[in-house]
């Protein structure tokens, strides 16, 4: 067996220095235990908020704990162990007024009920996450049965959008669709010159909300 002069030399290493790191090692086993602690609770804190939670808003949690812990090593141990908080994306705008577009009356007049089927129609237009791609989606419901009449989804927010979801509700009806009063919000594609063609072919009245906003688009 070699000593440990030998094996110091050999290996280019003061003696000093492993002494030291010896000495050290305890406290080196402590502190490596008090982190796979403080891992074990931040996944706890992460797993608890179903993943929403990053670095910020995991270090306000152990300081409400009682930690004295610092938020730049919450973070760093955070990336090191691959627990990683959900952000947040931008909500997409689905209304976009076209000032210049002719006015439109608002014929509803925030009575969202229908005495009829094929009384009142509403549209909107969302967005939803198919894949790894963001399409729009463009429905048109009746407001008396609340049933999706047509629908349309594209990955644009022209007004083929909306024409082709109200031709699709136009066809679920029979082709029976005059005198039925739409309503949607200021959004470009439903104040479109398009839009209002294919509404005039099929006999359709427009109606817009005075001020868009999605608690009073007919959800």
């Amino acid at each position: 067996m070699f000593g440990i002069k030998r094996i110091c030399r050999v290996l280019e290493v003061a003696r000093s220095g492993y002494y030291r790191w010896i000495a050290g090692a305890q406290a080196r086993a402590e502190r490596q235990g008090a982190e796979d602690t403080l891992v074990e609770e931040i996944r706890e804190i992460h797993a608890e908020h179903r993943g929403n939670y990053g670095a910020l808003r995991v270090h306000a949690e152990l300081r409400g704990f009682g930690h004295t812990v610092n938020r730049k090593r919450v973070a760093r141990l955070m990336r090191k162990h691959g627990i990683i908080g959900r952000h947040l994306r931008k909500k997409k705008r689905t209304t976009i007024p076209d000032l210049l577009a002719p006015p439109v009356p608002d014929l509803v007049q925030r009575d969202c009920t229908a005495g009829a089927l094929n009384e009142k129609w509403c549209g909107d237009i969302t967005y939803v996450q198919v894949g790894a791609a963001w399409l729009y989606l463009a429905c048109v419901i009746d407001i008396r049965s609340r049933r999706v009449l047509g629908w349309s989804m594209a990955p644009h927010m022209r007004a083929e959008l909306v024409i082709d979801a109200l031709q699709a509700a136009v066809a679920a009806r029979g082709g029976q669709a005059a005198g039925v009063i739409f309503h949607a919000d200021r959004g470009s594609p439903y104040t479109s010159a398009a839009f209002a063609q294919v509404c005039n072919r099929y006999g359709i009245r427009r109606s817009r909300w005075v001020r868009p906003g999605p608690s009073r688009n007919g959800r």
